[in-house]
């Protein structure tokens, strides 16, 4: 549903006035003129209002406009202003530096979608800045293994049945796809998630400094050793340790792992002193660690150290039901971080689904954050997208949807099943809508003859004229015999 705005217009213009009462009228809104911002309500005191932007008009002078912003900035800071321009007349104006509660220019004459677009920014902007908002929708731990598909149910189930045990756990899957959110995950249900959590790259690190990475060193054990450092190892007493691209580990650094892992030992680099460890190893790589074994670049038996328990997480591009609970998570991550908002159209999550996905979630979560800087509180169709995301050519033919078969299953009556939404729907309101339309097309083809167009539908006339009725559809008066 549209939420209830209320517009503030600083503009004694008498013709802009009733033009902005006008299209608001089209969302039941409501156009308030006022002089000055002390006669401003915030939608918390103005009844029956879901959301309130204030409009500055553009035959303001520039000292005056500033005062005002100034003035809302310092009286209602939680209300969003937006500088009116005319389109024919020329750009809209510069935004004035230091007041970030102007968050858009509104070009008159509008479009109906231009001023849906402004009512969700208002909404957005107000909800972040209401700390009481921002309270009530805390952040989820794990948002890239968000999602209903069949794939991510899957790990999701691995993962608690493998999270409260000692088993160590060997997490594969293509760069982006989540695989340290999935060892986050691992320790946050083990027993252990009081205790610390400790990643290494382990292709980050070059391959001399790695062991002193892992296990520490004394002082002076190498040159440049000027104090005794630990390792992660011992930073990970008691906890999990994360070794993530584990495909990447030299084969020295492989004999003194697995030494590691079979005698739960080490010794920092210069030292003599065995030090015993507790600590749950869970690893990760993107590589195929059994044709690193045939090549040679892979101890056989530090994989089957590690491989006591695989979790295979899948590419976006497999689970690409997903994507509209991963851009909601993502979106509700930027808002809570206070990096602003944005939205997209049913359209623009549709492209998306079609892509591939080559950086998998890590590309999704960029392209969402790119978005929210080029559209701040906006909303996004598919046109907006970056042209790699859109689609080639018509998106409902490249839509893959299941089949479904009309008129008893005789050949040529099969289409395109369509989804049902995430949120649900009416479906009898949905039904009546389309029937609807497919009537009011059927008559357009037929020049309003309602037999005509009866044919189209494959139903009787008087059906027809039933329907017409109820709808309240126009017919055209048809010649004596028809």
């Amino acid at each position: 549903m549209f939420p209830t705005l209320c517009i503030y217009l600083f503009d004694q213009d008498a013709e802009r006035q009733n033009y902005l009462r006008h299209i608001l009228a089209f969302v039941e809104g409501e156009l308030r003129v006022v002089k000055d911002p002390g006669e401003i309500a915030t939608p918390a005191e103005a009844n029956g209002v879901d959301c309130a932007a204030v409009f500055i008009g553009f035959a303001m002078a520039q000292d005056e406009r500033l005062r005002v912003i100034k003035a809302l900035i310092k009286e209602k800071p939680e209300l969003p202003v937006f500088q009116l321009y005319d389109a024919q007349a020329g750009p809209p104006l510069e935004k004035i530096e230091g007041c970030d509660n102007v968050i858009g220019d509104f070009k008159l004459p509008a479009l109906y979608v231009e001023l849906m677009a402004l009512a969700h920014k208002a909404q957005v902007f107000q909800e972040l800045k209401n700390p009481e908002v921002g309270r009530s929708r805390p952040v989820e731990l794990f948002r890239s293994l968000s999602g209903s598909s069949r794939a991510t149910r899957l790990v999701n189930r691995m993962i608690e049945q493998v999270a409260d045990s000692e088993a160590t756990v060997l997490i594969l899957g293509e760069s982006g796809t989540g695989k340290e959110v999935v060892a986050r995950k691992l320790h946050f249900h083990s027993v252990r998630r009081g205790k610390p959590f400790v990643p290494v790259n382990c292709g980050a690190i070059p391959a001399d400094l790695l062991e002193s990475e892992l296990f520490g060193h004394e002082k002076g054990a190498f040159t440049g050793a000027i104090s005794a450092r630990q390792g992660r190892f011992e930073m990970a007493e008691g906890g999990t340790l994360f070794l993530d691209e584990i495909g990447d580990m030299s084969m020295p650094m492989q004999v003194k792992l697995l030494r590691v892992l079979q005698e739960r030992s080490f010794e920092r680099v210069g030292s003599n002193k065995t030090i015993f460890c507790n600590v749950r190893i869970i690893a990760a790589t993107h590589r195929n660690l059994e044709e690193a074994i045939n090549i040679g670049d892979f101890r056989e038996d530090l994989f089957y150290r590690l491989n006591v328990f695989p979790i295979e997480v899948p590419p976006l591009r497999e689970r690409v039901e997903d994507i509209p609970v991963l851009v909601h998570d993502l979106i509700h991550r930027i808002e809570n971080e206070k990096r602003g908002s944005v939205r997209l159209t049913p359209a623009a999550i549709a492209a998306l689904s079609h892509y591939r996905w080559p950086g998998n979630v890590r590309e999704l979560a960029n392209l969402t954050e790119r978005l929210a800087i080029l559209y701040p509180y906006g909303v996004v169709d598919m046109a907006d997208l970056p042209e790699k995301f859109r689609p080639a050519g018509d998106l409902l033919n490249t839509t893959q949807l299941p089949q479904i078969t009309l008129g008893g299953g005789e050949p040529g009556t099969t289409m395109n099943a369509p989804r049902l939404p995430h949120d649900g729907l009416d479906l009898k309101a949905h039904l009546n809508s389309l029937e609807q339309s497919l009537i009011q097309q059927a008559l357009d083809e037929s020049d309003g003859i309602v037999a005509h167009a009866a044919k189209r539908l494959h139903m009787r006339r008087t059906t027809l004229v039933e329907k017409l009725r109820k709808y309240g559809l126009q017919r055209q008066t048809e010649s004596p015999g028809i």
